[in-house]
């Protein structure tokens, strides 16, 4: 079976007043910065759970018979199907089962939790997650709502591709995050049935190119920790994969450094809070420049979220990457009033100290010196290179820690 554009128009109707057509805005600066003639966001992370998953988890839920809704239904997930299926069946009084793999983020488990569905927390992946919850559906005759492989839940998705075709024809090129598959498979079909000439480029986590490696009859990924859990997937769907072979134009692979400086960029040019997965895309036109250069782009933000004390990291990382947080290690006398000298310094030279303190005792100076490590807020690179040269005409030695040494020896 497949999914066809009639299927998800049909979808569509299901949906009407069900979630939040999101908005599909212009994001010039990432135009700018990437070399695309353009870039729009379709702001799936406005959703009501924070990710496109609410669109196929309801269609597929106003799909069960009667009896199938009375008994109740199971799902795996990392935590955003998780979300849209608790949130959707609570709304229509279906019993809900969700089963987490271990290292799922707590905000995502609560808000699932929040949402008044069982959740069991098995299995140290998706995968795993996904044979426990098919040995409890068997058990209690749950209905199994698969997160990807599934032609409802693929249709539901899909309607991300009508509404940002709608909103924006003339797009060239559509960037779409890639999982198991189901949001790739549904927008391209949608918008392959409606411009024939548009390209569909998917994106995979480095660590788990597992459609890709699929495709090209590849081993499957070794996998480790990534920021994008949400597309962290090992075995991708079967129906989702033969639809990406015959629409999708090219898949790309990002890093782990990349992901993080998306989910920066998104925060701090956009004002837009998405988790790694809902950054992908921006994140493969960061590190893919050629590929969209002059291009209207279409990027889907599937999902924001992002665990805050995570984010909060991933801010503070962005700082000390483009220089504006430094640590610099400075040699002194260790004598009364130094201190203050150098405190006014930094300051008279625009920084701001944030943190500071002394290495007497694991220094391989004389007795009578110290190192000190000055935490130090500044407007970019550039600025840095002027606090140090006023610290050593000031006649204090001082070297730029690198962000992975600083508060330890280097």
């Amino acid at each position: 079976m497949t999914v066809s554009i009639d299927d998800i128009r049909a979808a569509a109707a299901t949906l009407a007043g069900q979630i939040v057509r999101t908005p599909a805005v212009a994001a010039p600066r990432l135009a700018e910065m990437t070399g695309a003639a353009s870039v729009i966001l379709k702001l799936e992370n406005q959703q009501y759970t924070g990710s496109f998953k609410d669109r196929g988890a309801f269609v597929k839920l106003k799909s069960l018979t009667p009896a199938e809704a009375k008994t109740g239904v199971i799902a795996m997930s990392a935590g955003n199907h998780a979300q849209g299926v608790a949130y959707h069946a609570r709304r229509l009084g279906i019993p809900a089962t969700i089963v987490m793999p271990l290292g799922t983020p707590f905000t995502k488990v609560e808000r699932t939790r929040s949402l008044e569905a069982r959740v069991l927390i098995e299995g140290d992946s998706i995968d795993s997650a996904a044979v426990f919850a098919r040995e409890i559906a068997g058990r209690e005759n749950l209905t199994f709502v698969h997160p990807y492989d599934d032609e409802r839940i693929i249709a539901g998705q899909g309607t991300i591709g009508l509404e940002l075709l709608a909103d924006w024809p003339d797009l060239d090129t559509i960037v779409v995050p890639i999982g198991g598959g189901g949001i790739i498979a549904g927008i391209a079909t949608a918008a392959k049935a409606l411009k024939p000439g548009v390209d569909i480029i998917g994106v995979e986590a480095a660590l788990y190119p597992s459609m890709r490696n699929a495709i090209h009859d590849l081993p499957p990924p070794a996998g480790g920790a990534s920021i994008a859990e949400g597309i962290a997937v090992k075995s991708p769907g079967a129906l989702t994969r033969a639809i990406i072979e015959r629409l999708v134009s090219d898949i790309l692979l990002v890093d782990e450094d990349t992901l993080e400086t998306a989910v920066h960029v998104m925060a701090e040019c956009q004002k837009i809070v998405a988790e790694g997965a809902g950054a992908a895309g921006l994140a493969a036109m960061l590190a893919h420049r050629a590929t969209f250069a002059g291009k209207r782009v279409g990027v889907i933000v599937c999902g924001g979220n992002i665990d805050p004390r995570l984010l909060a990291q991933v801010l503070l990382r962005g700082l000390v990457r483009d220089g504006r947080i430094v640590t610099l290690r400075i040699e002194i006398s260790d004598t009364p009033g130094v201190l203050g000298r150098l405190a006014n310094l930094i300051g008279e030279a625009g920084g701001n100290i944030i943190d500071i303190h002394h290495r007497r005792l694991f220094s391989d100076l004389p007795v009578k010196r110290a190192d000190v490590d000055a935490i130090v807020e500044t407007r970019n690179a550039a600025h840095v290179d002027v606090i140090m040269r006023d610290l050593q005409v000031g006649g204090f030695p001082t070297r730029q820690l690198s962000s992975r040494s600083a508060g330890g020896e280097d």
